[in-house]
């Protein structure tokens, strides 16, 4: 129906006859004159419908934005007074010959840009996929996804599939669950992951898997996170950490050369779990912030506000500050919203100093704590953070853990509002992490993983005896402050997969009922092995410069996690239902 794409006539085809398909983008009536903003996939060429054409201006004027059709016409240079520089076909026009209205368009239920909202934009999702930022994204995430398989199927890597329907495991989130006609009364489970399957292709001796893989996860709902999401699985056999992330960082660097022509750093720097929350307050910091926090506890150990020596004399607490240049400018409306955001992470408050004249001691300082401080402490504390003349110091104190993540909080939201983000890409591997985190509450222990992660220690008993000490063979790809990928060696030796269900309170009875068939696996010659999953919407996300990965995703969830153009979720006949063998119940009454 067609000889060329609207967004590919340039001025190599002056002269030159072509038919155009598309949808009419904008419409001008000069009297004389119909311009028409011609717009499909690969971009926008301005068509004139001239006075001399009847036919085709009789059709031009009952055209209106979304309208398809067809046109004829021959291609012509602008007056260089008339061309557009942003418009890849900015030099050009098409004159019309022939104008055929292939289907006209309904009132459109929204603006086709960004200010339409959220729910009308995915009620009407064909329509705002349309638009050319949605189709650059979609075209994006699948040059993405193409250059990952080239990669590596290029290194002998096996695209191979896995159950959608398998059984309920424990992997941190709830699982959707899907009934069984032909088992009354038993279900079957969406993945969250690939995770014991991909185990299982390394026991059965394939070697190097990998799969663009559906997951699902019933949890609450946020920018970056759907219930249903798309993962990068990867796993190698007789490997050991510096293989897996040689190769996921040499996937990652490739795949950003090809996509973006952006050269990322080579190698990926490293930093350690502990040493991410101290300085960052987070194990996904963002580099492109220089700001850091500094530990002050032996300063203020002995303070006269007990704000800061109570948590500082707790071996388990810790007194952070952070230093914000050129701070002391911000009101004190702006720092009651610091800490009013301090406060969402689990702060009680936010200390602060403002540092007027930091020669004149004491007396430059202006601050609700300066009356709780001597002359030497306030001198430590701008020495520790380096802080002078016109800056700003945030304070944390209480829980070590607690104070990590309000601090780190805020640290990002300072590097926002005050413009202090670098533009280059930072990418960074988080390692070291715990085995193990403990929940005083319950007081049980937790897997900050997955109960399938390697320790670092080799002995079961030792893992059993110093849970709270291990570390596993964990790693985490962070990039720009979001973790694009993760995995681990897994552990291969059954006495130590039991030993960390020990750990975990899983004995070997729920572990068989669990896991059975990976703990059987596990008995006949499993190799060590190891792999990572990467985050696709999210990597997608982050290329396209979107803040939610919804923007890459072709039909995405609300957060609260339903289907505005579909209607999903819905309820299901009552004929249906009873040959599931199931019920609804709601507010106490089955229907």
């Amino acid at each position: 129906m067609r000889s060329h794409l609207c967004g590919r006539v340039s001025e190599a085809l002056d002269g030159q006859t072509v038919t155009l398909c598309g949808w009419v983008d904008r419409r001008r009536d000069l009297g004389g004159l119909v311009f028409i903003g011609l717009r499909d996939h690969a971009g926008i060429v301005q068509v004139v419908v001239e006075p001399d054409n009847p036919e085709g201006f009789a059709v031009a004027e009952t055209l209106r934005n979304e309208f398809c059709v067809r046109i004829t016409g021959t291609v012509r240079m602008r007056p260089e007074s008339q061309w557009n520089a942003d418009m890849k076909t900015g030099k050009v026009e098409v004159v019309a010959a022939t104008l055929e209205l292939l289907n006209g368009s309904a009132a459109l239920p929204l603006l086709m840009t960004d200010e339409d909202g959220e729910e009308v934009r995915l009620k009407y999702r064909y329509l705002d996929l349309r638009r050319p930022r949605m189709q650059n994204n979609l075209r994006l995430r699948s040059k993405l996804t193409s250059a990952i398989r080239h990669h590596l199927e290029t290194r002998d890597f096996l695209d191979l599939e896995t159950p959608i329907l398998t059984r309920a495991t424990p992997e941190g989130a709830r699982d959707y669950l899907v009934p069984s006609r032909v088992n009354a009364g038993r279900f079957y489970a969406l993945p969250q992951s690939p995770q014991i399957f991909k185990q299982l292709f390394m026991m059965s001796g394939m070697d190097r898997y990998y799969q663009i893989a559906r997951c699902f996860r019933d949890e609450d709902l946020r920018a970056d996170r759907q219930p249903e999401f798309t993962q990068l699985d990867i796993e190698m056999a007789f490997v050991e950490e510096a293989d897996v992330q040689g190769l996921a960082e040499g996937l990652v660097r490739q795949v950003f050369a090809e996509v973006l022509q952006v050269e990322l750093p080579d190698p990926f720097p490293r930093m350690s779990w502990a040493e991410a929350m101290r300085r960052y307050g987070s194990d996904k910091p963002d580099l492109r912030i220089a700001l850091e926090l500094v530990d002050v506890d032996d300063l203020v150990v002995d303070s006269e506000f007990k704000v800061f020596a109570g948590p500082a004399a707790d071996p388990t607490g810790r007194v952070a500050a952070l230093r914000v240049p050129g701070g002391a400018g911000l009101s004190r409306k702006q720092i009651d919203e610091l800490a009013a955001h301090a406060g969402k992470y689990g702060a009680k408050g936010l200390a602060w100093i403002k540092i007027n004249d930091a020669s004149a001691g004491l007396d430059g300082l202006q601050s609700p704590i300066a009356k709780f401080l001597d002359g030497e402490t306030a001198a430590g504390l701008l020495e520790r953070s380096g802080a002078g003349d016109g800056d700003l110091l945030l304070f944390g104190a209480g829980p070590a853990m607690t104070v990590a993540a309000f601090m780190g909080a805020v640290r990002l939201k300072v590097g926002h509002d005050l413009e202090l983000v670098e533009d280059r890409w930072a990418p960074l591997w988080v390692v070291d992490f715990p085995m193990f985190e403990f929940d005083a509450e319950d007081g049980r222990y937790y897997a900050l993983h997955h109960p399938f992660t390697a320790p670092s220690v080799a002995d079961p008993d030792r893992l059993r005896a110093e849970p709270a000490d291990a570390l596993s063979r964990a790693y985490d790809m962070v990039l720009n402050g979001a973790e694009i990928g993760g995995g681990s060696i897994r552990i291969h030796d059954p006495a130590m997969q039991q030993a960390a269900f020990d750990v975990l309170g899983i004995d070997q009875t729920e572990a068989r009922a669990r896991f059975g068939f990976l703990l059987e696996a596990l008995r006949y010659g499993c190799p060590p092995h190891g792999g990572i999953a990467f985050g696709i919407d999210r990597i997608a996300a982050l290329m396209a410069g979107e803040d939610s990965i919804r923007e890459v995703i072709a039909f995405p969830k609300t957060t609260t996690a339903g289907c505005p153009l579909t209607g999903a979720p819905s309820t299901i006949e009552a004929e249906a239902l009873g040959e599931l063998h199931i019920g609804v119940v709601m507010g106490g009454s089955s229907e």
